[in-house]
């Protein structure tokens, strides 16, 4: 059972996430829970309910978005149906038939969607489907909130008589205004309504002409305004009718009241569930504003918090279009205690109101912005003590008040509970006010509880360094220009940087150094050692992202180089299909010479068909049948390849010719040597070798030795003899 006080939910601002989540309720009666939020008292419960919420997180980014939940308050209406010999007006029937339709639409879905809610659908479960609500009321009234005219036998018969009875009204009146107007007696807008009753806009001068009873006169007295006798009857005959309606609508919603009125507990449980769908589609609403999750809730002491936002601080950065940086935090049996020291504004509070404030979201059902490989268990109690806790009611000094604070925190602390303090110490002398901040910290030590506080005091940095469970945290600062980094840095206390600061701010160095000599020369050298020890870490740091920004780069590079091997190997493997292709082709061109060759020595018909027929049997056993999809795939494939090739070839085609005409400047540019008989030579573009046999004019004979060839002088260049 964890315990909350109200301070504690004050000095974590927690007030500021309900009244989002409420604003973000669709029902008065939703928007009022969600402001009466608390931590659940048992782990089940309160991991029913951070499933529901992560479950309709879900349903914003898949294909089964849930019906709407929203419905018309009738709390006022259950309270009056209660009472005996009761009845409800029409408008409240149809706000619960409304409110049931809706409840049993999110039943049948929560059923159908269990694989996607099954959460929520076990909620839904606890809640009985029933239609006999919207059945009864339906019978009774329509969907625009009147009654029906068969809601009863004798509403049938009074209606239908009264439509009857308008009729002879608006007939006996037509004649009336036809007699009347034909004799001049009329106004020139010739008819009004008084009190819902048609009437003559008779001119007053013949009011006495005209039979009737008289209603009223306009405001200058010029006209009467009568009821023509004939239609006075009827109208008469009309408003006895409309009482019997009356009377017989009374009736039929007693009888509406008296079905509907043993349903009273299921309706308050109807508006209930639908409300708590509510309150849970905000919840879910306001995590995906903050990029919130479910971390793992783990039975072992350990807080991880990776990656973790302030949720107030990260809306507001985001209206303002400023960054947020997420902090890391650990606390387990190793490292109970964090003690988180550095010069003020670098983001210590937030850090530690951060770790408090995400807690005690999570014990109260809400997702939390963390990473999904943060996790967490569940403590019994949170102690704050921030800010600024002066009471004026009680006339305490803000130091009393926080010497009362601690000792209720010595009075409650445990291994079960989570501390957070800021500025431990602080508000008295600064020796005496550290020394017992220190037995203060040795105690909550002792009983095993776990905690952050934020503190310049050093005597509290060097108790966290010499316990085995605790540990020293600071804020990162750049070295340089002393720009808070809002990054906590776990191991390793912090400087306040007094001097540095204030060097920075224009401060006098002649004061400065009179300010130094004024401490104790241990005390300026502590300081200045941390200091240059987080310069060192803020270095590391640096490094150790540039470091990251490199193997990242190389991961790239590496993945891009894998891309393009396969592709490589891709078009290798079509390129050689292509060149296997068209070996086949040749070969089978070879053969088909052969035949050919053979055919024209012997002119034996039988043989040649026969040679063919067995290269194409050959050929076609080798080929697969395929559809007529699968040949336009190949065809496609295939083209693709040999346009590909066809670029290729021309790419080179054209590199051979440049090679060509480079190396003929080259040889135009050598001394030209006379060809004679005898000569080696071979043709300029050629490989084969030859001898001159004999030269007639500028053309040569050379001999190949299997052949002899006539070429032109100028085509031929000199090879020297080996």
């Amino acid at each position: 059972m964890i315990s909350i006080t109200d301070k504690t939910l004050k000095d974590l601002e927690f007030n500021t996430i309900l009244q989002t989540i409420s604003d973000r309720c669709n029902t008065e009666i939703g928007k009022q829970k969600a402001l009466e939020i608390v931590p659940f008292k048992n782990k089940e419960t309160l991991m029913d309910a951070l499933l529901q919420t992560s479950e309709y997180l879900s349903s914003f980014t898949n294909n089964n978005a849930i019906p709407n939940h929203g419905f018309e308050n009738i709390s006022h209406d259950i309270k009056f149906l209660a009472i005996e010999d009761s009845f409800l007006e029409v408008g409240s029937f149809r706000k619960m038939a409304t409110l049931s339709e809706t409840v049993n639409v999110l039943l049948l879905f929560l059923k159908k969607f269990n694989d996607y809610y099954p959460k929520l659908n076990e909620k839904a479960t606890q809640i009985e489907y029933t239609k006999y609500i919207i059945q009864k009321i339906d019978e009774v009234v329509d969907k625009y909130g009147e009654i029906k005219d068969n809601a009863s036998p004798d509403l049938i018969n009074i209606r239908r008589d009264m439509s009857l009875v308008r009729g002879k009204v608006n007939q006996s009146f037509g004649q009336a205004m036809s007699q009347y107007n034909g004799l001049g007696y009329l106004d020139e807008i010739k008819e009004s309504f008084v009190e819902n009753r048609r009437v003559l806009a008779v001119l007053a001068m013949y009011r006495r002409k005209v039979k009737g009873s008289i209603l009223g006169s306009s405001k200058t007295g010029s006209i009467a305004y009568i009821e023509p006798e004939a239609t006075l009857r009827y109208s008469r005959e009309l408003s006895n009718l409309e009482y019997e309606e009356r009377e017989e609508i009374t009736k039929i919603l007693k009888k509406l009241s008296n079905d509907i009125r043993p349903f009273i507990d299921l309706l308050k449980q109807y508006q209930d569930f639908l409300s708590d769908i509510d309150v849970v589609s905000a919840k879910a609403k306001y995590a995906r504003k903050i990029n919130a999750i479910l971390p793992h809730i783990i039975e072992e002491k350990r807080l991880f918090f990776r990656d973790a936002f302030h949720p107030i601080l990260f809306l507001n950065n985001l209206e303002k279009k400023e960054k947020t940086f997420p902090q890391t935090i650990e606390l387990n049996d190793q490292s109970r205690i964090i003690v988180i020291s550095g010069p003020n504004a670098g983001g210590k509070t937030i850090s530690l109101k951060t770790v408090g404030l995400l807690q005690l979201m999570l014990q109260c059902g809400i997702l939390i912005p963390v990473h999904e490989r943060s996790e967490t268990f569940l403590f019994d109690r949170i102690l704050t003590d921030i800010g600024d806790n002066q009471s004026i009611e009680n006339h305490l000094s803000t130091y009393s008040y926080r010497l009362k604070n601690m000792n209720y925190f010595l009075k409650k602390c445990n291994a079960k509970t989570l501390f957070l303090i800021d500025e431990f110490g602080t508000g008295s002398d600064p020796e005496l006010g550290g020394a017992l901040a220190e037995i203060f910290l040795e105690e909550f030590y002792h009983r095993e509880a776990f905690g952050i506080i934020t503190t310049h005091y050093s005597n509290l940095k060097i108790l966290a360094n010499e316990l085995p469970f605790a540990s020293n945290a600071n804020m990162l600062f750049d070295e340089k220009s002393l720009e808070p980094m809002y990054k906590l840095i776990l191991g390793q206390a912090g400087s306040s940087f007094t001097f540095e600061v204030a060097q920075k701010n224009g401060i006098p160095y002649g004061l400065i150094n009179r300010a130094k000599k004024k401490i104790e020369s241990g005390k300026v050298r502590f300081d200045k050692t941390i200091a240059t020890l987080q310069k060192e870490r803020s270095k590391l740091e640096k490094t150790s992202l540039n470091l990251k920004e490199e193997e990242t780069k190389a991961r790239e590079e590496s993945k891009k180089m894998e891309s393009i091997n396969a592709k490589i190997q891709d078009k290798l493997e079509r390129y050689q299909e292509l060149y296997d292709a068209n070996q086949r082709l040749i070969y089978m061109g070879q053969k088909v010479d052969d035949i050919s060759e053979k055919y024209f020595n012997n002119k034996d018909k039988k043989v040649l068909i026969g040679e063919f027929l067995k290269i194409v049997e050959i050929e076609n056993s080798k080929r697969k049948k395929a559809s007529v999809k699968e040949k336009k795939e190949i065809e496609i494939i295939q083209k693709k390849v040999v346009e590909e090739v066809k670029v290729k070839v021309e790419e080179i085609r054209k590199e051979k010719k440049e090679k060509k005409i480079k190396a003929q400047k080259l040889e135009a540019e050598k001394p030209k040597v006379t060809l004679k008989i005898g000569d080696r030579v071979r043709m300029v573009d050629g490989k084969a070798i030859g001898t001159i046999d004999k030269i007639e004019k500028n053309k040569a004979v050379v001999n190949y030795g299997v052949f002899t060839s006539k070429v032109s002088l100028e085509q031929l260049e000199f090879v020297q003899n080996k």
